[in-house]
């Protein structure tokens, strides 16, 4: 169970002296958006923007499996929005006709953790590069992982 210890999230576990074990997360990323688009839609769902998901050469042999036509998660970071405060716990989305919505029912990019995921769809694989259309994220912005969308298998 997670507890809240002055904004620090704890385990529930204590160490030798009692003390309130601390987790934390800290991520690098490894690659990061290419694209030439001035603009990009809020969500990959309604994009058909290119761009290149370029990595960085020493996980180029983890892109070996991926091939065109595949759907891809991509998980990264909305490095560009505001910090996160109480003010963004209800927010209204342009998608929703404004209506006023938690954060966590919406896909804006100011979150308390600002971390995005999309689908994205694979045109090809050059070396460290793979070149995707359905871009819903800015030139620059890191990626955190990447993974395949699973197909269901038609023989279960």
């Amino acid at each position: 169970m997670l507890k809240t210890a002055n904004g620090t999230l704890t385990t529930g576990e204590t160490d030798s002296r009692g003390r309130s074990e601390q987790m934390s997360v800290e991520m690098k990323p490894i690659g990061y958006v290419s694209t030439d688009a001035e603009n990009v839609p809020r969500s990959w769902e309604i994009s058909d923007v290119e761009g290149d998901l370029v990595f960085d050469e020493s996980y180029k042999d983890g892109l070996s499996d991926i091939i065109p036509g595949q759907q891809i998660y991509v998980i990264f970071q909305f490095h560009q929005s505001p910090e996160f405060n109480s003010k963004f716990l209800r927010i209204n989305p342009p998608r929703y006709n404004r209506k006023e919505m938690g954060v966590f029912s919406t896909h804006s990019p100011i979150r308390p953790n600002p971390i995005g995921l999309s689908i994205l769809e694979v045109l090809r694989v050059d070396g460290n590069i793979i070149h995707v259309k359905g871009l819903d994220m800015r030139n620059g912005t890191p990626i955190l992982d990447i993974k395949p969308k699973s197909q269901p298998d038609p023989q279960i």
